[in-house]
C-alpha cells in the first residue's frame, strides 16, 4: 500500500487486489477457510502518520494467527494457524485465474473469464489494427481510443458496471465528494479519463479520479463496482446508431409503423391549431403587439426522453418548487438541462409562457441560454444549456464547498451578475425586471462564470415606463424589497435590492433569512457590522 495513493494491495506487481471499498478490498477472495468461523470484519485506518488494515474474527472462541507470503513464483498466499492443533490452513492463493494477473490485457483492456478470449477492449476503444496479436498473448498496449478526446463540451462518460476498478496509482481521491460532484470535477479537468465512487457503504461518499491510462480492469461476476469512463462526443452518437441498427434488425415492421405515425403527426401539426404550441406567440402578440413574434425551437418528447435516458434517476440534477431538472445529451453531443414543470395550473402556464417569450428575446453571456421548449399533454418542459457547476447556493451554503470560492472568484461572480443585470435594466432593447434574483437562480458554467436563470416572474417595461404595481407579490422572502412586499410596487430597484442581499451573502457566506446571532434577532441585512460596513 502507498499512503500517497488510494488504498489497494499489490503482490510484487504480478497481481492486484482491487481498491478498498469501505468494507474490504474489492475482488478479494472470500476469507473463509473454516466453516465454523465463516465471517471476518476488516477495518482500514489512515491518518497523517500511518496506514494499516486489520481482520478480526467474529468468533469468540477461535484463536488464530495469519501468515502472508509472496512465493518465488510471484504468488500471494495467506494461511491461518489455528489453535490448539497448530495447523496451517491456506485460505488464499493469488492469482486465482488468468485475469488475476496484473495488467494482462493492457491499458483500456478488460479481462473476463466468462468469455474466450479473455481479453477485450472497453467500449469506445479498439485494437490498434486487426493484424496485431490478441491481448491474451501480448501484454503491450493494443487497445486505443476509437476517437481522440479534444476536451470539447460534448464529451461525456459511459458507465461500466460490475468492474474491478483500475489501478489507482495515477488516481486522486476525495473522501467527502458526491458522485455528481465527482463527475463535475472530472468533466472540468481535460486530463481526467474516468471517475468512480469506491465506497459501497450506504450513503458513502468518495471520489476517485483517474488520469492517464486505465490499467488492470476486470469484469466480475458479482460484487463489482461502477466506473464512468470519458469518451468523445462522437462515441455516444456511435452507440446510439448501433441501437438504431439493432431495432431495425429486430423489428422492421415497428420502425415502418413509427415512420407512418410521424408522417401523420407532421401533417397534423401543419394544420391550424389552438394548442399551446401554436398560440404561444399569437397570445403574447395580442397583448404585447409592440414586442413582435417569438421563435423558439419546439422539442419533441421522444427527443428529450432519449437525451435524458427516459428521465432516469441518474440524469436527475435536482428538484424544487417548479418541479424537477434533468441532465441530457442530444444526438449531436450537446449537453442540456431539462426543467420539467410539476403542475399544469394557470400560474405555471403563465410563468412557462412568460419565461419562453422573455428569455428568447434576451441574449447575454451572463444569462442562461434557452434552447427550446416541449409541451406534451399537461407536461411542460424548458430546455437550457447545461451548467456543470450547478447553482451558486450549492457553493455558498455548503461547508465542504464554500472554500472553493476565494475572494477573486467571488468578485468574478459578483461582477458577472452585475453585468447581467445591467443588460436587463439598460442595455437590452427591452427593460426587464427579474423579480426573483437569488443565489439559487444563479448558475455557474465550467469556468465558474455566473448566469442568471428563471425568468418566470420577470416583467418587461416599455421605453417610457419605469415602474408598475401588482396586487400579487411574488418572489423569495429575504430577497424582495420592502416597497414591493408592502405595496406591490416594483421597478429595477427591486432587482438592485435583491442584488445587494446576494452580494452580502457571497461576502459573508451566510443566508440572509437563515442568519442567526446571539445578540439580536435581525437577519443579515439588520446585522450591525454589516450596516456599519454599508
Amino acid at each position: 500500500m502507498d499512503k500517497s495513493k488510494y488504498q489497494q494491495l499489490y503482490s510484487a506487481i504480478s497481481t492486484r487486489i482491487g481498491p478498498y471499498n469501505g468494507i474490504s478490498f474489492s475482488g478479494r477472495p472470500n476469507f473463509t477457510p473454516d466453516p465454523a468461523d465463516p465471517t471476518y470484519v476488516s477495518d482500514m485506518v489512515v491518518d497523517q502518520n500511518e496506514m494499516y488494515f486489520t481482520y478480526v474474527s467474529n468468533s469468540n472462541t477461535t484463536t488464530f494467527l495469519v501468515r502472508t507470503i509472496v512465493t518465488p513464483g510471484d504468488k500471494l498466499e495467506i494461511s491461518q494457524l489455528k489453535f490448539p492443533n497448530r495447523e496451517w490452513i491456506q485460505s488464499i492463493s493469488l492469482p486465482v485465474d488468468y485475469c488475476n494477473n496484473y495488467g494482462v490485457c493492457g491499458p483500456y483492456g478488460s479481462c473476463t473469464t466468462a468469455t474466450s478470449p479473455y481479453c477485450g477492449c472497453l467500449k469506445g476503444f479498439e485494437l490498434k489494427n486487426s493484424s496485431e496479436p490478441s491481448p491474451d498473448n501480448d501484454t503491450t498496449s493494443v487497445c486505443q481510443r476509437r476517437t481522440t478526446l479534444d476536451c470539447g463540451p460534448g464529451e461525456g462518460f459511459l458507465k461500466f458496471s460490475s468492474m474491478k476498478l483500475p489501478d489507482t496509482i495515477n488516481a486522486l481521491f476525495s473522501s467527502n465528494t458526491s458522485l455528481l460532484d465527482c463527475e463535475v470535477a472530472c468533466k472540468n479537468n481535460c486530463s481526467c479519463t474516468a471517475y468512480a465512487n469506491p465506497n459501497i457503504t450506504a450513503g458513502g461518499l468518495g471520489c476517485l479520479l483517474w488520469f492517464g491510462d486505465l490499467i488492470d480492469v476486470q469484469v466480475y461476476a458479482q460484487n463489482g463496482q461502477d466506473i464512468y469512463v470519458r469518451l468523445a462526443a462522437s462515441e455516444f452518437r456511435f452507440h446510439r446508431k448501433k441501437r438504431v441498427v439493432m431495432v431495425v434488425t429486430l423489428s422492421i415492421s415497428a420502425v415502418l409503423g413509427l415512420i407512418l405515425v410521424l408522417c401523420i403527426r407532421r401533417k397534423w401539426k401543419r394544420r391550424p391549431s389552438s394548442g399551446p404550441e401554436q398560440t404561444l406567440d399569437k397570445d403574447y402578440k395580442a397583448s404585447n403587439s409592440q414586442m413582435g413574434s417569438v421563435e423558439v425551437p419546439l422539442f419533441s418528447l421522444s427527443r428529450i426522453s432519449m437525451a435524458t435516458n427516459d428521465f432516469s434517476a441518474d440524469s436527475k440534477l435536482g428538484e424544487g418548487g417548479f418541479g424537477s431538472a434533468y441532465k441530457g445529451v442530444l444526438e449531436d453531443g450537446q449537453e442540456i438541462a431539462v426543467k420539467l414543470l410539476s403542475k399544469s395550473s394557470r400560474q405555471v402556464l403563465d410563468e412557462f409562457e412568460n419565461e419562453v417569450i422573455c428569455t428568447a428575446k434576451l441574449q447575454h453571456r451572463n444569462l442562461v441560454k434557452l434552447l427550446g421548449y416541449c409541451i406534451q399533454g399537461d407536461e411542460k418542459m424548458l430546455i437550457y444549456e447545461y451548467m456543470p457547476n450547478k447553482s451558486l447556493d450549492s457553493f455558498l451554503f455548503d461547508e465542504s464547498k464554500k472554500s472553493l470560492l476565494d475572494w477573486p472568484q467571488c468578485f468574478h461572480v459578483i461582477h458577472g451578475i452585475a453585468r447581467g443585470l445591467l443588460y436587463l435594466h439598460q442595455d437590452s432593447r427591452l427593460k426587464v425586471v427579474h423579480r426573483d434574483l437569488k443565489a439559487g437562480n444563479i448558475l455557474l458554467d465550467h469556468q465558474m462564470r455566473p448566469k442568471i436563470l428563471d425568468f418566470g416572474l420577470a416583467r418587461m417595461f416599455k421605453e417610457d415606463e419605469s415602474e408598475a404595481n401588482t396586487k400579487r407579490v411574488m418572489g423569495t422572502l429575504g430577497y424582495i424589497s420592502p416597497e414591493y412586499a408592502v405595496n406591490g410596487l416594483y421597478s429595477v430597484k427591486l432587482d438592485i435590492f435583491s442584488f445587494v442581499v446576494l452580494v452580502l451573502e457571497i461576502v459573508s457566506g451566510k443566508k440572509n433569512r437563515g442568519f442567526v446571532h446571539e445578540d439580536h434577532d435581525d437577519n443579515l441585512l439588520g446585522h450591525e457590522p454589516i450596516c456599519a460596513y454599508m
